[in-house]
């Protein structure tokens, strides 16, 4: 499903990180969870993002990570790797590493915290890009980095050889179709629940966290929709809304690891500063995955 348009498919799978029940990473899982999520409508794989819980692990532990799921994957699947910190040097650092591990684009999110101008931000994605060869992804996302990339800065970045696309969480239909109309950035929807209608405004795809358990669903919707099928498209998104809420309902990635986890495949604990669902937390999720129509009886 890739092409020069749509680099990375249309559905591509945000992906936790397996953990073993002492909290070491599970890289055998990560690559039985990578496999099954390209046998069910994933055409790409995010590794080390915020789902990955990439603020939570080693150096080290990213890159054995990429080098698992590159291996598990093969040619199937390009493989995205998260480098943004709130420390351009560091990010440098883990783009350069990701690039040796055999990743094959980077994720580079704003940094955080810190919360740089605009022109700082220009300068911090600039740097990172020029560290590889490899082609970056924006992640805007204002609600976890506490600002957002405006619509001027995207548009100067997407004027980098290697910045090809963006993960627009920003939620602004107005902003995304001033960069869609001025700049040539693949967009990549960052939100499931609003994936449907950002299709409407140039979006390509969805970099998804409910794919891990509806991945051919979305896959469908967004076929649907393409091919002018816009019935059946709202259908499948408006069966799909409970499980976007659950999957955001406490707190991601507990969430979604805990949903994994009820289908039997490689998910685990979260690292603090998360913590696991409680058991009445695991009840209500339940309910959500299955009002969304998830099948609980499926086993990896």
């Amino acid at each position: 499903m890739a092409s020069s348009d749509t680099p990375y498919g249309r559905v591509v799978t945000a992906m936790i990180t397996p953990m073993n029940a002492d909290g070491s990473l599970d890289y055998n899982g990560a690559a039985r969870l990578a496999s099954h999520l390209l046998d069910n409508g994933t055409d790409a794989l995010v590794i080390n993002g915020t789902t990955g819980e990439g603020g939570a692990t080693s150096d080290d532990e990213k890159a054995d990570l990429i080098r698992a799921v590159v291996d598990a994957v093969g040619e199937r699947a390009p493989v995205l790797a998260g480098v943004g910190t709130n420390n351009t040097a560091h990010s440098v650092e883990l783009a350069r590493q990701a690039a040796k591990a055999g990743a094959h684009t980077l994720l580079v999110v704003t940094p955080y915290y810190s919360k740089p101008s605009q022109a700082g931000l220009k300068a911090h994605f600039t740097t990172v890009a020029d560290a590889t060869e490899l082609p970056v992804m924006l992640y805007d996302i204002p609600g976890r980095s506490g600002i957002p990339i405006q619509t001027e800065t995207l548009i100067e970045l997407a004027a980098h050889p290697r910045i090809v696309a963006v993960k627009d969480a920003k939620n602004d239909f107005v902003r995304t179709s001033w960069v869609q109309a001025r700049c040539d950035l693949i967009n990549y929807c960052g939100s499931d629940e609003v994936a449907l209608p950002m299709l409407s405004i140039g979006a390509v795809g969805v970099v998804s966290v409910a794919s891990h358990l509806a991945g051919s669903e979305l896959s469908r919707m967004i076929t649907s929709f393409l091919s002018g099928d816009v019935a059946t498209a709202r259908s499948i998104h408006l069966q799909l809304m409970p499980l976007f809420t659950g999957l955001f309902r406490v707190s991601s990635p507990s969430d979604v690891k805990a949903a994994v986890g009820l289908l039997g495949l490689p998910a685990g604990p979260v690292r603090a500063p998360l913590v696991d669902l409680t058991a009445d937390e695991v009840g209500v999720l339940r309910q959500d995955l299955v009002a969304a129509g998830v099948s609980l009886d499926a086993k990896a």
